[in-house]
């Protein structure tokens, strides 16, 4: 569906409340299998999962983080888009009409390598492309050693500057990912982070999405790290929305089978408190949207 046709496909039943006439079920549209370096995951055990999980499609997103900090025999945060492709077509024809399979990347966003991540997107089918800040200023948050030369608040500081540069630098892609990264990895998780600290930054971000018509993730792997809430959580889910957002893609980011689909119900339930109605897939880079 386009929100349009969406809309009109929508009824008001005897209370007022909008209630879609059919009911669809979720998609999960992050998701890893060893085309990252970062999984070892086969691409036909995750498909398997996201059916066990009821799911209507998934799409994979693996990671191509160009210009990677890697540590030493680390391998490259590069997909092989030459077996990828094939392997993700085969994929598609022998689970055809059990499940939706679509083809994504998660491009890493570093101001550096704007140009080759345009000709990345540019040269390849993708059916979506997420666009993820894992790197601040060369180091990547992941590691402990990243927060040792600063405090956690002048880290998420220096995470939303660094965002907002990278995303001047290249807005090529269908959404931005998990907003707030770090707070996966920082040492207390959210005990020293609030959004609100970093208004500025965050509107200008989320402006500047909305403007270009980019749309942000709801990644439900805070549920995984133990987070109680997405990635981002309910505070710039609501200004995104607050400042006209609509294009809202869900995805758990899982690396492991067992984590396909994980937080959904969780996610819904506070996307519909944060006012959405409907959330967004991609089809060769055109959204889709349907309802929640």
């Amino acid at each position: 569906y386009t929100l349009k046709q969406l809309e009109d496909s929508v009824t008001l039943n005897t209370q007022g409340v909008c209630a879609p006439q059919e009911v669809l079920k979720m998609w999960d549209v992050h998701m890893h299998c060893r085309y990252s370096a970062d999984s070892t995951a086969e691409p036909k055990d995750m498909v398997e999962a996201a059916m066990k999980q009821g799911l209507d499609g998934i799409c994979f997103t693996d990671h191509e983080d160009l210009d990677y900090p890697k540590m030493p025999d680390e391998p490259d945060y590069l997909v092989d888009f030459a077996s990828y492709f094939p392997e993700m077509d085969a994929l598609r024809e022998k689970y055809e009409g059990k499940i939706e399979i679509r083809r994504g990347v998660e491009v890493g966003l570093q101001s550096q390598v704007a140009a080759q991540n345009k000709q990345i997107v540019e040269n390849h089918p993708f059916d979506f492309v997420i666009g993820s800040v894992h790197v601040i200023n060369g180091k990547d948050p992941y590691y402990p050693s990243f927060f040792e030369s600063r405090s956690e608040i002048e880290s998420f500081e220096e995470y939303f500057r660094c965002t907002l540069e990278n995303i001047h630098a290249f807005s090529d892609f269908d959404v931005l990912g998990h907003i707030g990264y770090l707070v996966r990895y920082a040492p207390h998780q959210k005990e020293y982070y609030d959004p609100a600290n970093y208004q500025d930054m965050l509107d200008e971000i989320l402006k500047y999405l909305v403007e270009r018509g980019k749309g942000i993730e709801c990644n439900t792997s805070g549920y995984a790290f133990h987070l109680g809430s997405p990635i981002p959580g309910e505070k710039i889910l609501r200004r995104y929305k607050e400042l006209g957002g609509e294009i809202l893609t869900i995805g758990a980011d899982a690396h492991v089978p067992e984590n396909v689909g994980g937080g959904f119900k969780e996610a819904r339930e506070l996307l519909l408190e944060c006012g959405f109605h409907y959330y967004t897939v991609f089809s060769g880079r055109k959204a889709q949207f349907l309802p929640l």
